[in-house]
């Protein structure tokens, strides 16, 4: 494991912001463009998601203009040569969620291919 910002832990924070700005989100084009084919989701809403039913779903509840997923504390590892996971913290119009994602390099591109977010309070993130 390699803890240091590397090429591969910048190409990943990278993709992972531009995955969270609304005009992606909302474009199944370039949402499709970030997202592994085996793409597997387990959300901070318990719901478990394939590649076709997160493009889905994000595309058809993102409104144009809407506020962005604001992303704090996020850091990267390199696990290996075509492998990457960052962690970080969103704020979604209050709702706050622990996130964690592993990107692959897949035919010369970063790619998500696992993704978990998992809901916090500020109160219980205080008393750690």
């Amino acid at each position: 494991m390699t803890a240091d910002r590397t090429a591969a832990v910048d190409a990943a924070i990278e993709a992972e912001l531009r995955l969270l700005a609304p005009e992606v989100r909302s474009s199944p084009e370039l949402l499709g463009q970030l997202l592994h084919p085996e793409f597997t989701e387990f959300g901070a809403s318990g719901a478990r998601w394939d590649r076709a039913s997160i493009i889905k779903a994000l595309t058809e509840s993102t409104e144009a203009g809407a506020r962005p997923l604001i992303a704090s504390r996020m850091r990267g590892v390199r696990l290996a040569d075509d492998v990457v996971h960052l962690t970080f913290d969103t704020d979604s119009n209050g709702r706050l969620a622990h996130r964690s994602s592993l990107w692959r390099r897949y035919e010369g591109e970063w790619l998500l291919w696992f993704h978990q977010g998992t809901p916090f309070s500020e109160e219980a993130a205080a008393e750690v």
